[in-house]
């Protein structure tokens, strides 16, 4: 991604939503607000010059309307570099529903969202992400046709989104320590959700040590109980003695704090703007001579699962898809030390190389 401008304090009072979203490059945001089912969300349209914008729906409990808006703008335009880099005909976009998961959710909730989702005639295709399952994008699907991800289809895009993650993983290796074997390596993993979960079965299955952590205490126990990792607190975990950092949980875990205490040599998971200032901290992993494998092309193995579904083609398809990101992730920290420059500011320039290349090949004769 090309650096984000700050905007100052009078640009922002002047039109703070508009004047973000021109700050990033946005086309369009959707607000949605339904009194009758509590459905509270925002849309973002990030760009569409390769295809129609597709990005998961996430629930999460933001403190304020502004936290999400500005979580919904950075998510949807990374979903941009993510399709792009990827090689799939597809732009960017995200949702979020503002609330709790766990009380918030219905039927009618969810079909709401769909009429809103809807409401954008393909512009955007929808499926699932944090606090939503493929369950919830069945009621979804009742509404609009514009939803992937659901049961029986493509399905949970966990598996391929870990498998991607693992293989990404595997290409950092090669490049730090000359073999991309994960054997004996300790590897700490934040957050063992569904991503986590599958990423910890392919680690523990080559023989890694590996420690987790995790808010959900049950799926914590049980990850554990079946893979054999190491369970660590939450805080504790930017303290272990370990090799790889992967950060499957919410972003900005990697910041002024933590870059002090961890004493990893690769940073490679599969949460989304896990750098908390990219121009900087991308910066700081570079020099403390830590590979950082850029997120968004890290984890592209759920968007590959979705594509997969959009296009009508085979699971292993999307499995040897989601395996080219070896090759990916290897291409850029080579060109990374060639250049001397951060792996996130290479791997940004790949997908705007593509979206420019495609962009020109669209226009009008």
């Amino acid at each position: 991604m090309s650096e984000i401008k700050i905007l100052s304090a009078s640009e922002l009072a002047e039109n703070p939503v508009i004047g973000q979203m021109a700050n990033m490059g946005h086309e369009q945001i959707l607000f949605c607000n339904d009194e009758a089912t509590g459905l509270k969300a925002i849309i973002a349209v990030h760009n569409t010059i390769l295809g129609p914008a597709l990005g998961g729906t996430r629930i999460w409990a933001y403190q304020n309307e502004m936290e999400a808006l500005n979580d919904v703008l950075r998510l949807s335009r990374g979903m941009t570099y993510k399709n792009a880099i990827s090689g799939l005909n597809l732009g960017g976009g995200k949702a979020v529903i503002i609330g709790d998961a766990k009380a918030i959710k219905s039927e009618a909730l969810f079909r709401r969202f769909g009429k809103f989702v809807n409401s954008l005639a393909g512009k955007y295709i929808t499926a699932e992400d944090v606090g939503v399952s493929p369950i919830d994008m069945n009621w979804v699907s009742m509404e609009t046709k514009h939803v992937v991800g659901l049961p029986g289809k493509s399905g949970d895009p966990s598996p391929v989104t870990a498998y991607g993650t693992y293989m990404g993983m595997k290409a950092c290796a090669k490049h730090q320590f000359g073999s991309d074997s994960l054997e004996g390596k300790k590897i700490a993993v934040q957050g063992v959700g569904h991503v986590g979960e599958y990423l910890v079965k392919h680690l523990t299955q080559e023989n890694a040590h590996v420690y987790i952590t995790d808010i959900n205490q049950d799926a914590l126990a049980r990850v554990s109980k079946t893979y054999g990792a190491q369970v660590v607190g939450l805080d504790e975990i930017y303290d272990v003695d370990m090799d790889i950092y992967a950060p499957c949980a919410l972003g900005a875990t990697v910041n002024d704090d933590t870059l002090k205490r961890l004493k990893c040599s690769i940073i490679a998971g599969a949460a989304n703007n896990q750098l908390k200032v990219e121009g900087q901290h991308g910066v700081d992993v570079m020099k403390k001579g830590i590979i950082y494998a850029p997120d968004f092309t890290l984890n592209a193995g759920g968007v590959i699962n979705c594509f997969s579904e959009v296009q009508g083609l085979s699971s292993e398809w999307a499995h040897n898809k989601a395996e080219e990101i070896y090759t990916t992730i290897f291409n850029i920290v080579k060109r990374s030390k060639e250049e001397n420059i951060p792996t996130y500011q290479i791997a940004n320039r790949m997908a705007e190389e593509r979206i420019e290349s495609i962009g020109r090949v669209k226009l009008p004769m």
